[in-house]
């Protein structure tokens, strides 16, 4: 290998057999994935993202951070992209997580060999195979991991572009490169770091990680030449305050559930430190969401986990000049990648778990890498004769990784498979419980629907929508009482829960009470105004009070969430022919139409529409295609007789109305019988 791995080299096919490995190896491990669907918050990001289907929902994803989950523009960027492409077909988008994944072991690679780690290509194919990553690359949602990780890892590259501190540096790092290179490599840094936190922000750590390489390698921070990792420090920090913010006042990270003292902070995240390494040696039991620790201050062996993380790396300090910095570097960097989501800072997903296998996308790699060095180092000195039987003994273990990662991504088939799997390792998940009682309670098995629920409640008593889903099921077996029990009791627990008020509504107007009934439909639109299900019922509430105007507001409202709706749209043509409003019932009749075009009923109506606005010519041509796709259809035969006789066309209206009267003495004659 050349001392530039980047550019050319005598050693170009080697290079390319390389990458084809890596390529091919994640392929295959993630193969069984291109038969998953649509899981968890999938729904959100690509589903019901309407963001994703025209120009203005991209400006939206950009310069509307309410617009998306989470403000992760690069990330819907891709997912809109998709969608101009294959629409909802859950192969692309899962095509394109496991390319990039496959880009990220590659450039994982160059990254390792341009530092001179022993093992370089052995750790970026365990990377690349590494089951504690199905999560991130199983899950469409997670593209934030594996994009924010390819612009981050593009980001060291062309750091080490401008300074190679790789270079001539002994062990007092005394003997620094004089000049650095071309500073288009340093913007270009700065650039793949913006569109690394455009896609997630735990990628804020990389400048800190920048540093740790550098000290590894120089055994000091030369001061004056990592003055140009300031402005990443400011830009990282303020993407970060930005983040926690969204995470806090639109995701709803706040509440019990994040009330953690500092040392409860601290012992969450030395518990987790262990618990990432240890996935990561000896990757068994993986778990979409991991049991909740139960975190006591006062239980002394739960403070043994943070003290033995400091205590690794002061003895790894002591033994820097013995062992190498290597070590004692792998372990800051994997502590300090992982630090945004060690329990600092408040983070949605806490509420179920501390801990989750996507958070250590990247900070597995120098837990990786340092396995693989240590054993290439361990290897090429005791098996320096016998090297085959290192090579079978790596091959076999890259074979395990890529059988465990074929298997995990099993779970990620739909969202059944998805929370079966998850009660099997993690009986006690509520969330679980309560995801799965609500798809079974849509599926008609109300007695399992139940039992899940029940279970859902009495681990955690206050999740409201545990009992929310709950009071559905009691809804649907027809138990109003009892279904206004468990409405009622999520509104206490929290009063402007929008499901929970739109539930209490519908158990109001079944007892007949509508004006109760419009009151808590109306506090759940106020409450979250996208909860299109209480604005429908709002809409339909209004409408049997024949108040048009409001029910069509509402209604508008809906199908910009819900532009295919057949309800919403044959609710708002009502309130249009009602209201007179008949060009814009066309309009939607067109609309309509686009996805309909031999429909019948909308053919007709369109024609009728027609008619109200005195544009026969349209009005015969609508009716002329019903005919044309069901010849001497009545209704159609009748319209036109009608449309021509308006027009004082007396001879066609005969014509047609003649025909209407056959065709109803042909649908009146007796079946014939043997």
């Amino acid at each position: 290998m050349n001392s530039d791995p980047l550019g050319p080299s005598p050693s170009d096919k080697r290079n390319l057999i390389c990458i084809a490995v890596l390529l091919i190896a994640t392929c295959l491990a993630y193969l069984p994935t291109l038969w998953c669907g649509f899981i968890w918050d999938d729904d959100a990001y690509v589903e019901k993202n309407l963001t994703l289907r025209d120009l203005p929902g991209l400006v939206s994803i950009w310069f509307d951070p309410s617009a998306t989950p989470q403000y992760y523009p690069l990330v819907h960027t891709s997912f809109w992209c998709e969608y101009q492409l294959w629409e909802l077909n859950p192969v692309g988008f899962h095509i394109t997580n496991i390319l990039i994944h496959a880009v990220n072991a590659i450039l994982l690679w160059k990254v390792l060999v341009r530092l001179s780690v022993p093992g370089a290509w052995l750790a970026a194919l365990v990377f690349a195979v590494h089951p504690v990553h199905v999560e991130s690359v199983a899950w469409i949602t997670e593209r934030k991991n594996v994009l924010s990780g390819m612009f981050y890892l593009l980001a060291v590259l062309s750091f080490l572009r401008f300074w190679d501190f790789t270079q001539n540096a002994n062990e007092r790092g005394d003997d620094l490169p004089s000049q650095t290179k071309d500073w288009k490599w340093l913007i270009a840094t700065y650039l793949c770091f913006v569109a690394a936190l455009l896609s997630k922000t735990v990628t804020a750590t990389l400048p800190a990680a920048i540093l740790v390489l550098i000290w590894w390698k120089l055994g000091r921070i030369p001061f004056k030449k990592s003055l140009c990792l300031v402005p990443m420090f400011i830009i990282g920090v303020v993407f970060g305050l930005f983040t926690v913010w969204l995470e806090k006042y639109q995701v709803g990270a706040s509440g019990i559930d994040w009330e953690l003292s500092m040392w409860e902070r601290c012992l969450v995240a030395g518990r987790a430190i262990v618990f990432y390494a240890a996935k990561v040696f000896w990757p068994t039991n993986l778990i979409f969401i991991y049991p909740r620790w139960q975190i006591d201050s006062k239980e002394i062996w739960q403070s043994i986990f943070p003290l033995a993380v400091l205590a690794l790396m002061f003895v790894l300090w002591l033994k820097r000049n013995s062992i190498g910095r290597g070590p004692l570097a792998a372990v800051c960097l994997f502590a300090g990648t992982l630090f945004p989501a060690l329990g600092f800072f408040d983070v949605y997903p806490m509420r179920f778990s501390f801990v989750a296998d996507h958070f250590q996308y990247l900070a597995s790699i120098a837990m990786i890498t340092l396995g693989a060095a240590v054993t290439t180092v361990f290897a090429k000195r005791v098996f320096e004769e016998s090297m085959y039987v290192v090579k079978f003994t790596a091959g076999t273990v890259i074979a395990v990784l890529m059988i465990l990662t074929a298997l995990q991504t099993q779970a990620y088939k739909g969202v059944e498979p998805l929370w079966r799997d998850t009660l099997y390792k993690n009986p006690e998940c509520f969330l679980a419980h309560c995801n799965l009682g609500a798809i079974l309670t849509r599926r008609g098995d109300l007695a399992e629907a139940e039992k899940h629920l029940r279970e859902a409640i009495r681990i955690k008593p206050d999740f409201s929508d545990s009992i929310v889903n709950m009071g559905k099921v009691l809804e649907v077996q027809g138990d109003i009482d009892g279904a206004f029990e468990y409405y009622s009791q999520a509104t206490k627990i929290d009063p402007n829960y929008a499901p929970a008020l739109n539930g209490l509504g519908a158990m109001y107007g079944a007892k007949g009470d509508m004006q109760a009934a419009e009151m808590n439909f109306r506090n759940a639109v106020q409450s979250n105004p996208e909860y299109t299900t209480a604005r429908i019922n709002l809409a339909t509430t209004l409408l049997g009070r024949q108040e048009y105007e409001e029910a069509g507001e509402h209604l508008e409202v809906v199908l910009k969430f819900m532009p295919d709706s057949r309800v919403v749209q044959d609710k708002l043509m009502e309130v249009y022919a009602s209201t007179g409003r008949y060009e814009a019932a066309s309009g939607l009749l067109e609309r309509m139409l686009i996805h309909s075009p031999d429909d019948l009923a909308l053919l007709g109506a369109s024609g009728m529409m027609m008619v109200r606005q005195k544009k026969f010519p349209e009005a015969i041509a609508f009716f002329e295609h019903v005919l044309e796709l069901k010849p001497n259809l009545p209704e159609a035969l009748f319209s036109l007789a009608e449309v021509y006789k308006e027009q004082g066309d007396g001879e066609k209206s005969e014509q047609y109305l003649k025909e209407y009267e056959k065709s109803l003495e042909v649908r009146d004659l007796p079946a014939l019988r043997d």
